[in-house]
């Protein structure tokens, strides 16, 4: 088309600049325009965390630590007739205390450059704010996974002679022919582990409501695969949700979840190389990145020149043969200072920077609370390997 001729230029109000007077500006056409945040992080952590739902969270406000109390349980006895009733002679029930912590404030953050925002063809704001809150929600995981696996291994606090309340779990994976790490990818093992989980913590007084499985996604998978043999999809659960890996497999009443941030042979979610004792075998599939499969030596504890964690989280060595948590809601608590929050620079910092900083936060500790809600599922080793089972971290 062609270009027209002796047309006059229009005069547009430009309603976004501060000012009635001058000409057109781009450094100041868009003053009075607000700068939006997507609140893609908070969305981000949202998608990503499952452990924040699976268990007991408690708000902190004004102080460092929340203290939980243990109750333990009394007995009956007859009365004899005409005897003074005092309460019992053993002073029962035996009660006892836990602390948990909330840990130095944990962040993530970018900085957005402003000239890089206008040339960007997509919203860089909200591509980094969600990879912020997937990194907390990931930090967020792995401590209360390795936690529940610390709950695991760890006597009850209250152990009054003659009122001692049961303890932590473990229980081995093995089959008849299968008794290296292999059968943490093993159906069967996978399958008779979880019913004697679900005995152990009936046995042990455990609530059968709220309990669940975190398995890695091979695993899982496996499982998947094999449903044709094992019928434990749930029936009426079809179509896409059958893969949606949302804890639609049941096994003895307990809803199975997948993630990569539990404690998986010293790594976090898989570990590839040859089978053997120390790994169930599985060939990587080559360029996973430097996020897969990585050990877990990621967690600083604090000393007295830096800030880190304030509750003991383990490192890798500790998580050798765990290869799966089962665990009802009262095995672990979060505490929660500061929950997942998003802050952005603005003004004269902008001004100074020509862009601004995204920051996630967030402050919270994490720990067990009740051990005889908490089941490890391991691999390759005893129950009774003292690296496994000490509660010395």
């Amino acid at each position: 088309m062609a270009q027209q001729t002796n047309v006059a230029n229009s005069n547009p109000t430009f309603i976004g600049r501060i000012g009635d007077t001058g000409t057109y500006d781009a450094s100041n056409n868009r003053d009075l325009y607000l700068q939006l945040f997507s609140g893609e992080m908070f969305k981000g952590f949202q998608h990503e965390t499952i452990a924040r739902d699976l268990i007991m969270k408690r708000t902190i406000k004004n102080g460092k630590s929340l203290q939980f109390i243990y109750t333990g349980r009394t007995e009956a006895e007859y009365h004899t007739p005409g005897q003074s009733i005092l309460g019992n002679d053993e002073n029962a029930p035996p009660v006892a205390e836990k602390y948990i912590t909330v840990d130095d404030l944990l962040i993530s953050s970018a900085f957005v450059y402003e000239l890089d925002e206008v040339l960007a063809h997509y919203d860089l704001r909200s591509e980094i704010s969600r990879k912020i809150g997937y990194a907390l929600a990931q930090a967020y995981d792995r401590k209360i996974f390795r936690a529940i696996t610390r709950g695991a291994r760890a006597a009850h606090p209250i152990s009054k002679s003659g009122y001692a309340e049961p303890g932590g779990t473990q229980i081995r994976l093995t089959r008849s022919g299968v008794t290296n790490a292999t059968a943490a990818y093993d159906s069967t093992c996978l399958i008779n582990g979880f019913y004697d989980a679900a005995a152990a913590l009936d046995e042990k007084g455990v609530s059968q409501d709220g309990r669940v499985a975190v398995l890695n996604p091979r695993q899982y998978y496996k499982l998947i695969q094999e449903c044709d043999t094992n019928a434990l999809i749930n029936r009426d659960v079809t179509g896409t949700a059958l893969q949606s890996g949302k804890g639609i497999i049941e096994i003895a009443g307990i809803k199975i979840y997948k993630s990569m941030n539990i404690p998986f042979f010293g790594n976090f979610g898989t570990k590839f190389g040859t089978a053997g004792d120390d790994n169930p075998g599985v060939t990587s599939p080559t360029n996973v990145g430097d996020f897969v499969g990585e050990d877990m030596l990621d967690d600083e504890a604090v000393t007295t020149t830096s800030y880190g964690s304030r509750n003991n989280y383990g490192t890798d060595e500790r998580f050798a043969h765990s290869c799966g948590l089962i665990f009802q809601k009262e095995g672990a608590a979060c505490v929660e200072a500061i929950g997942p929050q998003v802050q952005t620079t603005s003004g004269d910092v902008s001004v100074v920077y020509q862009g601004d900083v995204i920051l996630g936060r967030l402050a919270m500790g994490a720990d067990y609370l009740n051990p005889a809600a908490c089941v490890e599922l391991i691999a390759g080793a005893p129950v009774n390997d003292a690296t496994e089972v000490t509660d010395g971290w």
